[in-house]
């Protein structure tokens, strides 16, 4: 076997190398997973949970801790936090420039401390309150455009100390939470504009119809009130919402001389009125953000039992339309309306109970009842 003359006299060295690229291999093969993980969420509360998550993880130490700047005071507060009576850690807020964190947010620059105890800039009331020892640490800020967003720690290395490896690997981490952080607060400010101008479309169209003011916030309130105590994703309740809101939007094609009547309807009128679904669904699917949404606008006003409109039957009937149909009907029975009865706020819960598993799913009348949304319902019975 022929032997590289290097090879020969340094052999540790090239086992070092080998060791020091399988290293890096495996660095960079966690990276692309965590930064994979943190990123397929736009839930900012989730990607702070990740982060703190990926930052243990990757550097293999005892704790570690997410601080995010108070836009108010300009300290840092602990938001997430791994460790000993964590809890406790959470209810403390650094003032700006105090503790090692303040000092790394206030230089922009990260720095690994290997003697927490004895320097000068560690902040000792943590370790006091939660119980834990902090022996060293690497911390990192957290920039977006060159301003200071929050500040990331690992704390005391399982093994050994930390190297300026360490401290690059949560400089990579600290970068990817930026960008994930920056790109769910764009999604908020995106949602919360559909969500503005979705309630400019609605609110035109009650006005069409003095009897309906307030109706669809007040279905979007019990509705996501149901899908929270059905334990609905996030993700889920924002849908949700949309389409409560967006439930009536097809109600712009019904005529005034029907929407505005003031005796009960007519067999062909109230036919006239269930159009107001297709209408819906013809609206919402011209706006790609919102067709996935359609089911629920087209079918809110399915029965259980399978006698609606287009006889779909139990479960058969997307779950977001057979929420908005409780939240729908209660909504509708304690407000006026000249052409359905007035029902007061113990008869529709009566009502509602008496049609569960005809008209209504008796899973989500039951997570209505339990929600406690209907308390509020007073505020709008006159």
């Amino acid at each position: 076997m022929i032997m590289n003359i290097q090879d020969a006299l340094n052999p540790i060295s090239n086992e070092s190398l080998a060791e020091a690229r399988k290293n890096e291999a495996d660095h960079l093969s966690t990276m692309i997973k965590l930064s994979a993980l943190m990123n397929s969420s736009l839930e900012i509360a989730t990607i702070r949970e990740r982060a703190i998550s990926a930052a243990s993880t990757l550097l293999h130490c005892q704790a570690s801790s997410l601080l995010m700047i108070n836009d108010q005071t300009g300290g840092l507060y602990f938001d997430v936090a791994t460790g000993k009576n964590s809890d406790i850690i959470k209810k403390i807020e650094l003032q700006k420039g105090e503790g090692i964190a303040g000092w790394v947010a206030e230089n922009k620059t990260g720095i690994i401390i290997r003697d927490a105890q004895n320097d000068p800039r560690f902040f000792k009331k943590a370790d006091k309150k939660s119980g834990f020892i902090t022996q060293s640490m690497v911390c990192v800020p957290i920039l977006n455009k060159d301003k200071t967003i929050g500040v990331l720690q690992a704390i005391n290395k399982s093994e050994d100390t930390f190297t300026k490896e360490d401290a690059r690997l949560l400089v990579a981490l600290a970068n990817q939470i930026a960008v994930a952080l920056e790109n769910a607060r764009l999604y908020d400010e995106l949602k919360e504009s559909l969500y503005s101008v979705v309630s400019v479309l609605t609110n035109t169209i009650e006005k069409r119809d003095p009897y309906a003011a307030g109706h669809s916030k007040r279905v979007a309130r019990y509705a996501v009130a149901i899908g929270k105590q059905l334990e609905m994703s996030r993700e889920e309740l924002v849908n949700l919402k949309l389409a409560s809101i967006l439930h009536d939007v097809g109600m712009i094609a019904v005529p005034d001389n029907i929407l505005q009547k003031k005796n009960r309807l007519l067999d062909a009128e109230k036919k006239e009125v269930m159009k107001h679904m297709g209408v819906g669904e013809e609206i919402v699917g011209n706006i790609k953000a919102l067709r996935h949404i359609i089911p629920a606008i087209k079918y809110h006003h399915e029965r259980y039992d399978g006698k609606g409109h287009y006889q779909l039957e139990g479960e058969g009937i997307p779950l977001i339309a057979r929420i908005i149909a409780v939240a729908d009907s209660f909504d509708s029975m304690t407000n006026e309306r000249p052409y359905a009865r007035f029902k007061g706020y113990d008869a529709a819960l009566q009502e509602l109970v008496k049609q569960s598993d005809k008209e209504f799913d008796p899973i989500i009348v039951d997570a209505f009842l339990k929600s406690k949304a209907y308390r509020h319902a007073h505020r709008h019975i006159k």
